[in-house]
């Protein structure tokens, strides 16, 4: 399939429309049989509904178009050739994306890579060496452009092919000091990939809306580090509901950052210590080609019990629905100082003083002078190879 200028243009006004996400774009495709169809009828069919909406002008979407076009983004529909054919098998896939970037990095075998914003050196470590093993294994790294395990694992995989789903516009990179990590991107043959408007500013419930892309374009996810409301889970989630592998990095019972990651394993999802252990878990799904039928690694859940985050248009029983959950996700306060930036580094697992100052981006005399005060005020624990661990 491939959409003429005038269909993209009311393909697009169609999903920019209010009360108009994925799940009632396709209703009104199926009932109207078009999208021209569709925008003629919206506004008495709402109307009738008890209140009129309007669909966006054919102006305003040219605009977004152009505005895309001028940052190098292409906006692509589901079923044509540039849309990724893994994505385009999730139920709750966007009928639109604004994607810059390489096309072929978006057709590679993909895994997901996603934790904590505020992650431990040790988390930071084994996601740059998951990132690397997995892109010199030929498979892209997706992930989502947070700080923390998304940016280690962009930063890990540039070289071999990384992607990243903004939770906002292209125009609108969050957190804003990432801009220059999607230049890095871009610069090495990587692809970026949004499905909000260009000038959308991310609001809480986009960041899960973002997560079923990152899943959708993996065969698998792996959660790093994950609390026990995390919005990691939310990915691993939608992971499940398309079918994919679910995987999870075990850690120490005394650090909050791996509790969500050890409720995953409990429940089923396969432990991931090394990089084999994702490559042979998800060769299966790259035969068949990630058929969403297949039986994933968990028990599917259950679909009535997934948030719609979108106040979408009932269709059928000729009201509205209800408005969808607020989800926050604010950015974890910045620690202050270099004590509180070295204590927020460290967790019970053994790290070294060289991957503390990676993380931290202080430099090792500093590291080194903190870690002595933290040791005489019994913070942190000494190990072999000059290794150190925080006291539980």
């Amino acid at each position: 399939m491939q959409l003429t200028d005038a269909q993209r243009v009311d393909w697009l006004r169609l999903i920019r429309t209010e009360g108009v996400g994925p799940r009632t774009f396709r209703g009104l495709i199926n009932r109207f049989g078009g999208a021209a169809a569709a925008l003629a009828a919206l506004p008495n069919l709402t109307a009738r509904r008890g209140r009129r909406i309007e669909p966006p002008t054919r102006d305003a979407a040219e605009a977004e178009i152009a505005a895309a076009a001028r940052l190098g983004a292409r906006i692509v529909a589901m079923g044509e050739a540039g849309y990724p054919k893994i994505l385009q098998a999730a139920d709750s896939a966007p009928p639109l994306v604004a994607i810059r970037g390489s096309a072929e990095a978006l057709a590679r075998p993909a895994v997901a890579i996603v934790g904590s914003r505020n992650a431990s050196a040790s988390g930071l470590a084994f996601t740059e060496r998951l990132a690397r093993g997995l892109g010199e294994a030929g498979l892209v790294v997706v992930s989502g452009l947070a700080r923390g395990i998304d940016a280690r694992a962009h930063k890990a995989s540039a070289a071999t092919g990384t992607v990243a789903v903004l939770a906002g516009g292209h125009d609108k990179i969050y957190p804003a000091d990432h801009a220059g990590l999607v230049e890095s991107i871009l610069e090495a043959g990587g692809a970026v990939v949004a499905e909000m408007p260009m000038g959308w500013v991310p609001r809480g419930r986009d960041f899960p809306r973002r997560n079923r892309i990152i899943s959708g374009l993996a065969y698998g996810t792996v959660v790093v580090e994950a609390a026990r409301r995390s919005g990691s889970l939310i990915t691993a989630r939608f992971a499940l509901e398309q079918g994919r592998e679910v995987f999870a990095v075990p850690g120490s019972p005394l650090d909050p950052r791996a509790e969500g990651t050890n409720d995953l394993i409990r429940q089923g999802a396969t432990l991931v210590a090394e990089v084999d252990h994702v490559l042979a878990a998800i060769a299966p799904l790259i035969e068949r080609g990630g058929d969403p039928d297949q039986a994933p690694a968990l028990p599917r859940p259950d679909l009535a019990d997934q948030p719609d985050f979108w106040d979408e248009i009932d269709l059928d029983d000729g009201g509205s629905s209800m408005p969808a959950p607020s989800f926050e996700a604010p950015e974890p306060a910045e620690p202050v100082g270099d004590r509180e930036t070295i204590v927020a580094a460290l967790s019970p697992t053994p790290v070294g003083t060289d991957e503390i100052a990676r993380a931290t981006g202080l430099s090792v005399r500093v590291v080194q002078t903190t870690l002595l005060e933290l040791e005489l005020d019994g913070r942190i624990e000494r190990h072999g190879s000059g290794m150190v661990s925080l006291v539980g």
